[in-house]
């Protein structure tokens, strides 16, 4: 290539990925994200396949909390909805004083309060929501084009 069509080339170039990198995101956090989703794979992968309900993520909240916190900025806010709905259904179940494995709503333990109740279902609800799925779809399809892997094995 002669080197004045290089030089223009290299410009076009440079002018396609100034765009990239001015979007503010460092090339690097998504390195660094996708060392975490690969890290958690593995959790995410056990937690999923117990298929227990809504209570059932709650194991995997650590491992959701690692990976919203190593979010890049295009997928951070389908992690805080991911983790924001798992923490309120595992507070209510801790101030009801109920173990999220052997919690039954049909058959709720001796002492839960109404009050407890309905914020255990509300919290329950808040994690079968169409909220939560659209954003773990979300993660999963950035983990498959930014990662090049699945989130789960």
């Amino acid at each position: 290539m002669r080197p004045r069509r290089r030089r223009r080339a290299l410009g076009l170039l440079a002018g396609l990925l100034v765009p990239l990198t001015a979007c503010g995101e460092d090339p690097d956090a998504f390195e660094s994200y996708c060392d975490v989703v690969v890290d958690e794979q593995a959790e995410l992968g056990r937690v999923l396949a117990a298929d227990d309900g809504a209570a059932g993520l709650l194991p995997g909240l650590p491992a959701f909390e690692r990976l919203e916190a190593a979010a890049p900025d295009d997928i951070a806010d389908d992690w805080s909805v991911v983790v924001q709905r798992l923490s309120t259904l595992a507070d209510a179940l801790e101030a009801a004083g109920v173990d999220p494995a052997t919690y039954d709503p049909v058959d709720p333990p001796d002492g839960v309060t109404p009050e407890e109740l309905e914020a255990i279902e509300s919290g329950a609800g808040s994690v079968r929501s169409e909220a939560l799925r659209e954003a773990v779809e979300n993660v999963e399809q950035q983990s498959r084009d930014v990662c090049k892997t699945e989130l789960t094995p």
